[in-house]
Order: C-alpha cells, then sequence, then structure tokens
C-alpha cells in the first residue's frame, strides 16, 4: 500500500518559505492542494454505483497546506466504506460483499491517474511558486 501515496519532498518547508515572504501565500498552496485531489474525485466518481447519488456525492477533497486527502461517507453515506472495501454489514451481519483491502475505487483510481496526479501537482505547485513572485526554473 505504499505506492498509494503520492509525497512531495520539502512541501513543508516550502510552505514556511512562503509564509515568509507572504502571510497570504500559503493558502495558495492548499487551494493547489485541493485542486490536485479534486482531479482524483472527478475520475473516481462514475465508478461508484449509484441508486441515490449520495455514496458519490460524499467524495470530497480536505487539504491543509502540507497535505491533501479525500474523504468519503460521513452521514449522507455513511455504507460507503462498506461499498468501497466490503465487508458484512446489516441485521446479524447478514449482507456480505467480498473485502478489498485495497478498495474498489479511490485507491485503483489513484493507481491508474497517478502520472496525472503527479504532473498536476508539479504544475500547481509552480504556479503557487510563480504566485508569490519566485522565479521557477
Amino acid at each position: 500500500m505504499q505506492d498509494l501515496k503520492v509525497n512531495v519532498v520539502g512541501l513543508a518547508d516550502f510552505n514556511r518559505g512562503l509564509r515568509r515572504l507572504d502571510s497570504e501565500a500559503p493558502k495558495g498552496l492548499r487551494i493547489a492542494l485541493n485542486g490536485v485531489a479534486d482531479l482524483l474525485i472527478q475520475k473516481t466518481r462514475p465508478q461508484i454505483p449509484s441508486r441515490t447519488g449520495a455514496a458519490r456525492a460524499s467524495l470530497r477533497a480536505k487539504s491543509t497546506r502540507t497535505s491533501a486527502r479525500i474523504v468519503a461517507g460521513g452521514r449522507t453515506a455513511p455504507y460507503y466504506p462498506w461499498l468501497d472495501f466490503g465487508g458484512k454489514t446489516g441485521i446479524r451481519r447478514s449482507v456480505s460483499r467480498p473485502f478489498y483491502s485495497e478498495g474498489r475505487y479511490i485507491y485503483p483510481t489513484l493507481r491508474v491517474i497517478r502520472a496525472d496526479i503527479e504532473k498536476a501537482l508539479t504544475e500547481s505547485l509552480t504556479d503557487v511558486a510563480r504566485t508569490a513572485g519566485l522565479d521557477v526554473d
């Protein structure tokens, strides 16, 4: 499961450097990370089965200035983890779905579009640096 993360070496240092230039500059970093997470969400949503659309709609990006992640489920679709990973649920655990440790939707999609995610992340971070007034090679 280690290859399911996209790590940016030096992101925390980059964030601190932006903060030294301008206190408002790191906000662009959070927005850029959300944009990259949204790319993964757009590619994942069509794969999720839908009766009411609640499970698809529950995917959303959440980020800080140094990390981004996707959250799914919640009150609107509490069954999402079962839908993605499987297991047993229901009265006396009577409803069964085969268990996939990597899931069916988000992680497999990340594996397929990893190169696109890395490219979008590079472009977004470059744009943030240029907006902050830095020269980027």
